[in-house]
């Protein structure tokens, strides 16, 4: 039995949501009371997603390329009039791209995995942050990697995206800081997620391998400490990265 944390009354918009770590996330927000909009591109796992939360508590789907500002807005908009304005967002969406020497990825395959996984997330909070300060009230939650902190060879432009997401969090924090929305960043080791498909198995066996506890972190794991960084019972940590990575990262 998870331990309970108060969400009651909160609106969270959870991006990636349809599987991996923003399902478990979707989750656990519902189970703690929030209302959670549901952000994915993949209509058909949204779908899946959306069905198997139904018991859990009220759910609102929204098919949608986060790399899109004119969509974001419009999102925004839709997710306050089925669930009410917006408490807490969890910037979950990410792609791996392929394992590849720094110097033989394309500038397209570079591009892309930064819009997705890093200029999504300031679109996002750009977006949402206002409206959080305006209200006084908000929590902002930045999905990085350990990649982000320590960089992890054949992986260039995922580590840079996801070291920026860790700066994003620090900037964004110390500019909300007087207005109660507060800004933080996980930093998970590899995670028995969908994203693994995207990675040779040599490049996975190397994360494990650097993992003093010696296996992948588990989404519920992840799930159980975005649930406390999006409570009122976070009060005072602000543009912090917290690790969650079997020991590999304390720092």
């Amino acid at each position: 039995m998870a331990n309970q944390i108060d969400l009651k009354h909160k609106v969270a918009v959870v991006t990636g949501a349809a599987r991996g770590f923003g399902l478990a996330i979707a989750e656990r927000f519902l189970e703690s009371g929030a209302r959670v909009s549901l952000w994915d591109m993949d209509k058909r796992a949204l779908d899946d997603a959306e069905r198997s939360l139904k018991a859990k508590g009220k759910t609102g789907q929204i098919v949608i390329d986060v790399t899109d500002e004119v969509a974001v807005e419009e999102a925004v908009s839709q997710t306050a009039d089925e669930l009410g304005p917006i408490d807490i967002l969890v910037n979950n969406a990410g792609i791996a791209g392929p394992n590849r020497k720094t110097w033989e990825y394309t500038p397209g395959e570079f591009r892309r995995i930064l819009e997705v996984n890093l200029t999504s997330a300031f679109i996002c909070s750009a977006a949402i942050a206002p409206g959080m300060k305006e209200r006084g009230y908000g929590r902002i939650i930045n999905m990085s990697s350990v990649a982000g902190k320590e960089g992890n060879p054949n992986a260039a432009p995922y580590s840079i995206s996801k070291a920026g997401m860790i700066t994003l969090t620090k900037s964004l924090a110390k500019e909300l800081a007087d207005s109660n929305v507060l800004v933080n960043c996980v930093t998970p080791a590899a995670g028995r997620t969908d994203i693994l498909k995207q990675m040779t198995p040599e490049h996975i066996a190397y994360m494990v391998s650097k993992i003093p506890m010696a296996r992948l972190v588990e989404p519920k794991e992840v799930a159980a400490l975005v649930a406390w960084l999006a409570s009122e019972e976070c009060s005072f940590s602000t543009g912090a990265t917290f690790d969650i990575s079997g020991g590999r990262s304390t720092y």
